[in-house]
């Protein structure tokens, strides 16, 4: 089993943007009074960072007035608020981002720092910040991943050991249904169908109406990771092309996946499954909105199955419905028993500071991120007062992982207490295994406040699944002219094949048709595989 070390995964942002920031940009950018900071971060509707109690504690303690400019926590929008943010020219002292959410991509800080936009933080942090230059030395994967091949450090990422998060397709079944219908988790592909077909066909939630759907996703918790991987290991299904998710190993060797003939058996068993009525129309298309709306139906338990990282990214915990769906481990097919794996993310930034802060705002700013690395800043910063939303160990207090120290519990606030508390993931900078593994959590998973141990359980057997072909892209490098030409490859690609993946199940393209699928390859070949591939073969020799 690979050590799992891993990094928050990012969105690869079009180099363009940067260059559009750059026009839009004065020489000599104006800037507000250093005692004025100005920052761009995600914000929850329903709690304001200005109001927020974790803000009021930064500005405190470091005598500073924080503005923020604000986005949202959806993706896309976000994503698109930044660029806009940066091309304007009228852009913030920093930017403090979440990296599920949007983040700067190595191309883009190398680009943006080439041009002066974002400053060097190598020095700040050597002078100011010895609590992050004591993480670095703590992970040394982490300063690896921070520090550009030259040395020098345009933007601090997220580090993130998650052990559940490296492993974010697995399929969550309704066991009350199984238990209803008198079946048990299916282990391969041919049982998986069975279980499907009895969700659709038996009225497995008892109202006696055909009202069941048997396998739902959405963009951000895509079906195809799942049911491809016991055909051909598949990294993801990024409609992005921010990860190069269609990559893979055979030995030493990068393969496009979706030229080889397991990634069309596999196509051909979900359209199989499509054909069948077992797979929500909307599985490709809809966003997490329209997939909530039929996971928490209010009139009855409608979906047997879904595909996600954890139950909360498909449902909401409050009504208890979330305890009926329990992990499913890897199915094994005619390639074993594969599992989609990422053990880290792209080489990446989720905080900068901009050429619009004063060098004693620099200051400042490395400073509060200095404090956000320690114990007090991350506890108060991510989850909220001492007390209210946290506690510290008490005797017989049981740790996450039980090979770690007890550090920290989190705690269920008491009604109108413990609201706008904490920035929450945007203050994840140094969450290394000690620190997640130190979280105690109740040891009975079939509460809310046991659903980090019930993440961690339903994930041990995805760990012991096979992630030998899983392209460890978050290793290598490409810097330079090269990452400008990889990163127009890579998007229009990924993006390309996620699109005609869809095609293929949903019957827009016809994939038992030999001709249909010898021009999808032509197609493939026309976005510059080749090239694609020998980028990043080139990388790995490089790393491996």
């Amino acid at each position: 089993m690979r050590r799992r070390l891993s990094a928050p995964t990012a969105a690869l942002a079009v180099i363009a943007v940067a260059a559009s920031a750059l026009a839009a940009c004065s020489d000599e950018p104006e800037t507000s009074p250093d005692g004025v900071i100005t920052l761009f971060a995600p914000q929850w509707p329903d709690q304001p960072l200005d109001d927020n109690a974790f803000t009021k504690h930064i500005e405190a303690k470091f005598d500073v007035d924080l503005q923020f400019e604000t986005t949202t926590y959806d993706a896309g929008p976000a994503a698109e608020k930044r660029q806009i943010s940066l091309a304007s020219g009228d852009y913030p002292d920093a930017y403090m981002l979440v990296p599920w959410v949007t983040q700067f991509s190595r191309d883009e800080i190398e680009t943006l720092g080439s041009q002066g936009v974002i400053v060097p933080l190598q020095d700040l942090v050597a002078e100011h910040a010895p609590n992050i230059t004591a993480a670095f030395e703590k992970v040394p994967e982490y300063e690896q991943r921070a520090y550009n091949s030259e040395g020098v450090l345009w933007g601090l990422p997220q580090w993130n050991d998650c052990f559940h998060c490296q492993y974010s397709s697995k399929l969550w079944m309704n066991q009350a249904w199984l238990d209803t219908l008198g079946l048990v988790q299916p282990t391969t592909p041919e049982e998986l169908r069975t279980v499907l077909e009895a969700f659709k066909t038996q009225d497995p939630n008892g109202n006696g109406q055909a009202d069941e759907i048997p396998l739902s996703g959405a963009v951000g918790n895509p079906i195809l990771p799942y049911l491809m991987s016991p055909f051909a290991y598949s990294g993801g299904f990024d409609t992005t092309g921010a990860t190069p998710a269609s990559l893979a190993l055979d030995g030493d060797q990068v393969v496009l996946q979706p030229t080889t003939d397991g990634w069309r058996e596999g196509l051909t068993y979900i359209r199989e499954l499509w054909e069948d009525g077992l797979v929500d129309d909307g599985a490709f298309t809809q966003n997490g909105e329209a997939f909530g709306v039929k996971t928490d139906n209010p009139d009855a338990v409608i979906v047997g199955a879904t595909t996600g990282q954890q139950p909360a990214s498909n449902m909401d915990l409050e009504d208890g419905r979330n305890f009926q769906y329990q992990a499913v481990p890897p199915l094994t097919g005619p390639d074993g028993d594969n599992v989609s794996w990422a053990g880290g993310g792209p080489l990446s930034a989720s905080f900068v500071i901009t050429n619009r802060a004063s060098e004693a705002k620099q200051q400042k700013l490395i400073e509060i991120m200095d404090y956000i690395y320690t114990y007090e800043g991350h506890l108060l910063g991510e989850f909220g007062e001492e007390g209210v939303n946290w506690a510290r160990p008490e005797a017989g207090d049981v740790p996450l992982d039980e090979t770690m120290p007890p550090l920290f519990k989190t705690l269920t606030a008491p009604e109108g207490q413990g609201v706008n508390t904490a920035w929450g993931a945007m203050t994840q900078y140094f969450s290394d295994a000690e620190f997640r593994g130190g979280q105690i959590v109740p040891t009975d998973v079939n509460t809310r406040e046991g659903y980090e141990r019930r993440l961690f359980e339903a994930t041990l057997p995805y760990s012991e699944a096979d992630t030998s072909k899983a392209f460890p892209y978050w290793e290598v490098s490409v810097t330079g002219d090269q990452a400008q030409e990889l990163s127009t490859v890579q998007t229009n690609l990924e993006t390309f094949l996620s699109q005609a993946n869809a095609e293929f199940i949903t019957g827009i393209r016809d994939i038992r048709d030999d001709a249909a699928w010898q021009s999808f390859q032509d197609e493939i070949n026309g976005f510059g595989a080749e090239q694609y591939t020998a980028i990043y073969q080139t990388a790995w020799d490089e790393v491996k």
